[in-house]
């Protein structure tokens, strides 16, 4: 059988149509970058993880060189792949500098966003750098706190934008932008979960993460105790991986050494966490929540693929 770098020495690089870069296939492989998954990635950019796949294959062929080590669970950037990244970006950049210049946007202003700390990490720089690509005249300042004074901030007026993780009905109107199990993680082959009052590492008070682990302990009786407390799930994660505690997470957070509890454990069932996004009606928050409800919903498979 034929390896890849044998077929990527068989692109004829002489043909024009092999010297151009597809800059579909170059976002794919910088949201793969920054998600740190094929699957996150497919969803950013409205693909099926197998087309996002076959993208960075042809790229792979296209620069003979490989550009991601990859298994069943984790993705690393190749010294080739760190090159391309950069440049990746400065070409993807041009292009939507390029876009805006003839698509200018007649919206200007400023608006003032609220998030938890995890998001605020993890969605809202892509989701501002949609905005900028789209309305470059609109200009965002982020307060980041926890989920109760997000959505705090929506009712008492003080933002105009609301992103928050939330769990069962939201207490405020809100776009449900997408959802996902949260499940008890722990440490792959760790002692903590065997311990009899259940060491935990959980959020600030007004986390809805929290909130779900513990209200779900309380209703099973079982004994815990709060191990770790941190204003992010990387602070969690980092205590699960010492092995010094369990934590209540989505379940994309779940890797090779961070794992769902075996159910000999007998943990009691968690519900599903939801990033939810609100405003307060004004013409340019709702201009945000159109944008980012066309940049997260899902696309039909057979038009991804």
């Amino acid at each position: 059988m034929m390896q890849k770098n044998e077929t990527a020495a068989l692109v004829d690089r002489t043909d024009p149509a092999n010297r151009t870069l597809n800059l579909e296939a170059l976002r794919s492989f910088v949201a793969i970058c920054e998600t740190g998954s094929f699957r996150r990635a497919a969803a950013r950019v409205h693909k099926s993880p197998s087309a996002v796949s076959l993208q960075i294959t042809k790229l792979e062929e296209l620069l003979g060189a490989r550009l991601l080590d990859r298994d069943a669970r984790n993705v690393a950037l190749t010294g080739h792949g760190e090159t391309l990244l950069g440049q990746a970006r400065r070409l993807l950049g041009l292009n939507d500098e390029t876009l805006a210049i003839f698509q200018k946007s007649p919206l200007a202003g400023r608006l003032s966003l609220a998030a938890p700390h995890d998001l605020g990490v993890s969605l809202v720089p892509g989701l501002l750098r949609c905005l900028a690509e789209v309305h470059p005249s609109i200009h965002v300042d982020v307060r980041l706190g926890t989920s109760d004074a997000v959505q705090k901030g929506i009712t008492d007026g003080s933002v105009n934008l609301a992103l928050f993780n939330d769990v069962g009905p939201s207490a405020i109107p809100a776009l449900d932008l997408f959802s996902e199990p949260l499940k008890w993680l722990v440490l792959d082959g760790g002692r903590a979960v065997e311990q009899e009052s259940l060491p935990l590492a959980v959020a600030e008070v007004g986390c809805a993460w929290r909130d779900a682990a513990l209200n779900a302990l309380q209703t099973a009786n079982r004994a815990y105790r709060v191990a770790y407390s941190s204003d992010t799930s990387m602070g969690q994660v980092a205590a699960i991986r010492a092995d010094l505690a369990i934590a209540a997470l989505p379940l994309s957070l779940a890797d090779r050494d961070l794992v769902e509890a075996p159910s000999q454990y007998n943990l009691p069932e968690l519900p599903h966490t939801h990033i939810r996004i609100a405003d307060d009606g004004s013409e340019l928050a709702r201009a945000f929540i159109a944008l980012v409800a066309t940049e997260m919903s899902p696309r039909p498979r057979a038009a991804a693929e």
